[in-house]
């Protein structure tokens, strides 16, 4: 397993992604003044993405099925918890989008390579109802950890 998405994992069988970029952004507020340079006060932490590109084979690793899977997860406009192979929990996060390209085609119309990426938010504001069906408890164990 490379990662969890709520019920979904990443692995060779599912969707394999080629790296992970995260960006973590902090909030300044600014407040021009006169004949100086403006004043900036910290307002806090600002939006934290996650973004996942990579490669289905079909036949060889994973299936364009997994993307279908993701999308109905997105569908339902819950939070999933996020947690790596390796049991690190990185939060609680929304899908914001799945992009995809289908190339090199089989005759029927299959595609024999399909990048996607797939951008993730970071929600975590203690909302329980925004957690995905059947994971309730382990989102109270998320908010516990976090």
């Amino acid at each position: 397993m490379m990662m969890a998405l709520g019920m979904f994992i990443f692995t060779l069988e599912t969707l394999v992604y080629q790296e992970l970029q995260r960006q973590t952004e902090w909030r300044h507020g600014s407040t021009s003044r006169i004949g100086t340079n403006p004043a900036r006060q910290f307002l806090g932490r600002g939006e934290d993405s996650i973004t996942l590109p990579g490669v289905v084979l079909p036949g060889l690793a994973g299936t364009p099925l997994s993307l279908d899977a993701l999308r109905s997860m997105a569908d339902t406009g819950k939070a999933w918890p996020l947690i790596e192979g390796t049991g690190r929990v990185l939060g609680i996060w929304i899908i914001e989008s799945i992009s995809e390209t289908r190339t090199l085609f089989f005759r029927d119309g299959a595609a024999r390579r399909v990048e996607f990426t797939v951008s993730l938010k970071r929600i975590d504001d203690g909302r329980v109802d925004l957690l995905g069906t059947g994971i309730s408890t382990a989102g109270n164990i998320l908010r516990s950890l976090l």
